[in-house]
């Protein structure tokens, strides 16, 4: 297994390792029960390849390591609030255990998951959080660590002056917002970096790839580009080849496609990684809470972030799509079958 992803998978094994283990018998024997606990999935998103990764990975850990543990239920919220609500409360009606979903807003669904808890089901937001504690645990990266990590690197590399772009992922989503803040907590440290636009561009390479060629036929000067990541900065990387202009340096996630240009290219850039492997640990927290043990509620992982040639090259698979991401537990035939 490469170093870079080593060093993530050690980092989940001790922020797990702080779930406590309370005495007693579990809630099924407590209850007569020897049913497997009943999981109610909620994918709250197919539109670009993190997303698609992060239920894949799911479906295979319940697949391949908890199937004796664990029953499935899952619904697809297309990125739609309206939708999740509904959903979530199908899940409610369906009496399961617990509830696994990626709030696509931070207030809207905080009703509906304060129903779920008022059930007796437990409730666990997996990769992006909310605006209160209707929650039983939450399982995510420092997104503001992860926006400021990128902005610091960036402002370093122009040496604190420079025509600057953004991209950010989608609107209303707690990632997005923090990652936003965190970059933003240091360009207003650099009064000679110029903001020239900050667009949205959904975490998506096509929509960046058109966004970025929109940018560069309105500003003759681009100097850098922070992205939040996403397959993003893929396409903005192939607008400057297309438009004929010189690439500079850009942000990016461990997105196996911006690596390979960055090494590709012989380009500057950072790579920053929010896992999709969060997805074992949603189900081992699982697990524990319906076995009463004593779980953390916030457990914010700190963000693994490379850059330089090297380390990128050491970290990429040159032989699977560039929509893999590189923070993942999935065997490589695995992740070959998902992105064909």
């Amino acid at each position: 297994m490469k170093k870079r992803i080593l060093t993530l998978l050690l980092a989940g094994t001790m922020l797990l390792s702080m779930v406590g283990c309370a005495s007693g018998e579990t809630k099924e024997k407590q209850e007569g029960k020897t049913d497997k606990i009943k999981i109610g999935y909620d994918i709250y998103y197919l539109g670009n390849s993190w997303s698609v990764q992060q239920y894949q990975e799911f479906k295979w850990n319940v697949e391949n390591n908890y199937k004796d543990q664990v029953d499935v239920t899952y619904v697809e919220s297309d990125n739609d609030i309206t939708k999740q609500i509904s959903n979530i409360e199908d899940l409610i009606a369906q009496d399961v255990d617990v509830i696994i979903t990626t709030p696509c807003d931070t207030t809207a669904l905080n009703s509906t998951l304060q129903e779920a808890m008022d059930e007796g089901i437990k409730v666990i937001l997996l990769a992006a959080t909310i605006e209160g504690d209707s929650y039983d645990s939450l399982i995510t990266v420092d997104e503001k660590e992860f926006g400021a990590a990128g902005a610091e690197w960036l402002a370093e590399q122009l040496g604190g002056k420079g025509k600057i772009v953004m991209l950010e992922g989608i609107s209303g989503y707690s990632t997005s917002m923090l990652r936003q803040e965190g970059a933003m907590s240091v360009f207003e440290k650099y009064p000679d970096i110029e903001i020239l636009a900050d667009e949205d561009a959904a975490w998506d390479y096509a929509t960046a790839k058109t966004v970025m060629a929109d940018l560069l036929a309105t500003y003759p000067e681009i100097d850098g580009v922070w992205s939040q990541g996403g397959a993003m900065t893929l396409g903005a990387i192939e607008a400057f080849q297309a438009a004929g202009r010189d690439l500079v340096p850009m942000t990016g996630e461990d997105n196996n496609g911006y690596l390979k240009a960055c090494v590709d290219n012989e380009m500057e850039g950072i790579a920053v990684a929010k896992p999709t492997w969060l997805t074992r640990v949603a189900i081992d927290t699982a697990i524990a809470l319906m076995n009463g043990e004593e779980v953390k509620k916030d457990n914010i992982y700190p963000v693994e972030k490379f850059s330089g040639l090297k380390e990128m090259e050491e970290s990429y698979y040159p032989e699977l799509s560039d929509d893999v991401w590189c923070g993942t537990e999935l065997p490589e035939d695995v992740l070959k079958e998902v992105f064909k």
